[in-house]
């Protein structure tokens, strides 16, 4: 004989295995830690000002290129 469910747990359950599920993809995809994002932001910080100090000048456009 089989045993018997109740389908309310049954449904509680089944959701927060799904949620769990969802929590588990989105740490994958989305978790670092914060010491990880302000490495990243002051690489970033560091690349913009390395740019910027060896960007070349480029030549201010002349007035005339009247057609």
């Amino acid at each position: 004989m089989s045993e018997i469910i109740n389908l309310r747990q049954f449904r509680k359950r089944k959701a927060r295995d799904a949620k769990e599920r969802q929590a588990e993809q989105n740490r994958i995809l989305f978790g670092r830690t914060r010491a990880e994002k302000e490495l990243a932001s002051r690489e970033a910080e560091k690349a913009e000002r390395f740019l910027e100090r060896n960007r070349l000048e480029r030549p201010a456009p002349s007035d005339d290129t009247r057609e």
